[in-house]
């Protein structure tokens, strides 16, 4: 994994589409923030850690061979990824069916890596479509939700963030069709 450091003036547009431009076009596997002053000038300090093109297509060639995610997953996103892993391994075996039909380890890895917290988002991970969200997405949502620390709504699989506080357990809420 690489770092790359990026400082942008509040007024500065053109360095504000250098950063997007960098964050489009590569793996990004975190980012860091802190707002400064140097002088009288704004300043956005960003440190994106990413991994490099040549590790990102070797990430997608490389259907045949294994990929260890602990090489490409931050140590915190492996840990949520090895959580995940056991939810699919207990979903695949209620319904009798191999891991591999629930989803793959390349889906677990962006669901983390996209920072799931929608069907709509779970959608969007190429095989992973309208199917497999609508039988797994609020399973994989409430996890995900709770190893960030978050509630999510399993109906919709849009955050609530209005109640985040209220105490009440996710167990006694009636998952939709």
């Amino acid at each position: 994994m690489q770092f790359k450091i990026f400082q942008v003036l509040s007024t500065d547009k053109a360095a504000v589409e250098e950063l997007n431009l960098f964050l489009r076009s590569h793996r990004i596997v975190s980012i860091q923030k802190a707002f400064s002053l140097i002088g009288d000038a704004c300043v956005w300090n960003f440190c994106v850690e990413y991994l490099d093109l040549e590790t990102k297509t070797e990430f997608k060639k490389s259907k045949n061979e294994s990929i260890d995610y602990k090489d490409v997953l931050s140590p915190t996103e492996f840990e949520m990824f090895s959580q995940l892993r056991d939810l699919r391994k207990e979903l695949a075996q209620k319904e009798g069916i191999p891991v591999y039909s629930v989803c793959t380890n390349e889906q677990l890895a962006a669901m983390i890596q996209k920072r799931c917290d929608t069907i709509g988002t779970l959608k969007k991970i190429p095989g992973f479509g309208e199917a497999k969200a609508d039988k797994y997405g609020a399973a994989f949502l409430k996890l995900l939700s709770t190893l960030d620390g978050k509630e999510t709504d399993e109906t919709s699989g849009e955050s609530d963030d209005s109640d985040s506080g209220a105490g009440q357990s996710s167990s006694g809420v009636a998952q939709g069709d």
